[in-house]
């Protein structure tokens, strides 16, 4: 692999905390390190709408260090590139602190932070001893953040999940701290928190954590994100730095569109309507755009996925292109992309030439809300990009929908657990 990017900085003259955090502009709007999903094409596309940060997909450390094939496809000399992929932080999963740091010193002088992936919840983090199943070894814990934090010369962050008890959780997040963490994410499910039992994130115990910690810590809070309107809900309700957004990111791009400004409502005016829903063939082709530009195996592999979430809503009314979607597999080219992308684009210029489409392009809001952050739920129309909310024990709640779990769907789940 060939490294690029500004020089990193030395040990004795590196950043920590907020000046860290200042440093890289102090972003507000973050997309989440994401297993296969958070790539580079896509990243590209959530900072053109918007995004202030992205994290890559968590790798794992040791495939990363002894897989040159694994290595290559998934981080490679545009990752991290100074003028196109910055801010950018590098996700680990592991559990051994020297080949952690191996991996790490492969990327330091192409991202500006490593973080270490403390909360993935399924079974191949449980297995692989990983992820949210580290929480229950603080002494590993601290050998895995302290060896960055004393080696490496970008800083080094943690990802983490929460505990029933809040107390608990405190002290947790102090350990990681105390260990070198320069940010704290919070994802505030607990580990038992996935599938259809995810339920909504509690932002009470990360506004507790920001109060209890001290208040130059900073801290990102992730969970409970999948309109615009939540990131300042999430930002005033808890206090936090900043707001990450995983699955509300990826079926939305456009979920950080727009400047952040506080008490923010969604103007009923058709033009915001489509900055903050914009049309699936609009998406659709900007996606396909940065694609067909963006070389590496990891954007390619992972844009079957992105187009099944972008069009979910679509897919339903017109199944043929869902069926297109299903074919693409390793042999397939740009030119399928291209293909689909023009079909997609053809279907939505005929409903829009019905001169009375426009009356039914509209968004219906629900009198209903999440009981924390005031959520509006809405009926958007199935043309547009729009949140999905997982099914909680066989059912979809509408008005009283539950947010969906941050992360994968069981296909690439049991894709994952292949890999591995």
């Amino acid at each position: 692999m060939t490294v690029s990017g500004p020089a990193a900085l030395s040990p004795a003259t590196k950043l920590s905390g907020r000046a860290f955090y200042e440093s890289i502009g102090s972003p507000k709007k973050i997309v989440a390190p994401m297993v296969d999903q958070s790539e580079l094409a896509w990243r590209k596309l959530s900072r053109r709408l918007g995004a202030d940060l992205c994290y890559t997909p968590m790798l794992h450390a040791r495939l990363f260090v002894t897989q040159e094939k694994y290595r290559n496809a998934m981080f490679d000399a545009l990752d991290g590139h100074s003028s196109t992929d910055r801010p950018l932080i590098v996700q680990f999963c592991a559990n051994e602190p020297d080949m952690l740091l191996q991996a790490a010193k492969l990327v330091e002088k192409q991202c500006d932070a490593v973080d270490l992936n403390l909360g993935c919840p399924q079974n191949i983090a449980r297995r692989g001893h990983y992820g949210s199943f580290l929480q229950d070894d603080w002494d590993l814990i601290y050998k895995l953040i302290n060896n960055l934090h004393v080696n490496l010369s970008i800083p080094v962050t943690a990802k983490i999940r929460i505990f029933p008890s809040r107390e608990k959780t405190l002290a947790y997040a102090r350990h990681v701290l105390s260990a070198g963490a320069q940010i704290l994410t919070v994802h505030s499910r607990t580990r038992e928190m996935k599938g259809q039992q995810t339920g909504l994130a509690d932002w009470k115990v990360i506004r507790y954590l920001r109060e209890q910690l001290p208040s130059e810590t900073v801290i990102f809070a992730n969970g409970n994100i999948l309109y615009h309107e939540d990131i300042n809900r999430c930002l005033e309700f808890t206090g936090v730095d900043a707001v990450m957004s995983a699955e509300g990111n990826l079926y939305n791009p456009a979920i950080f569109v727009k400047p952040i400004t506080y008490k923010e409502t969604i103007p009923p005016d058709y033009e915001s309507m489509e900055e903050l829903f914009p049309r699936v063939d609009r998406t659709l082709r900007e996606y396909f755009e940065i694609l067909k530009i963006t070389p590496g195996e990891a954007s390619h592999s992972a844009a079957k996925s992105h187009l099944f979430r972008l069009l979910r809503p679509f897919l339903s009314q017109h199944t043929a292109i869902r069926t297109e979607i299903a074919a693409i597999n390793r042999n397939s080219t740009i030119e399928d992309f291209r293909m689909i992308t023009e079909h997609v684009e053809e279907i939505v210029r005929k409903l829009f030439a019905d001169d009375f489409f426009k009356e039914k392009d509209i968004i219906r809001r629900s009198d209903q809300s999440s009981d924390q952050s005031g959520a509006e739920y809405k009926d958007v129309p199935y043309w547009r990009v729009q949140p999905y909310f997982r099914p909680v024990n066989g059912q979809i709640l509408f008005g009283g929908k539950r947010p969906l779990e941050e992360g994968k769907d069981d296909n690439e789940k049991q894709k994952e657990q292949k890999k591995t």
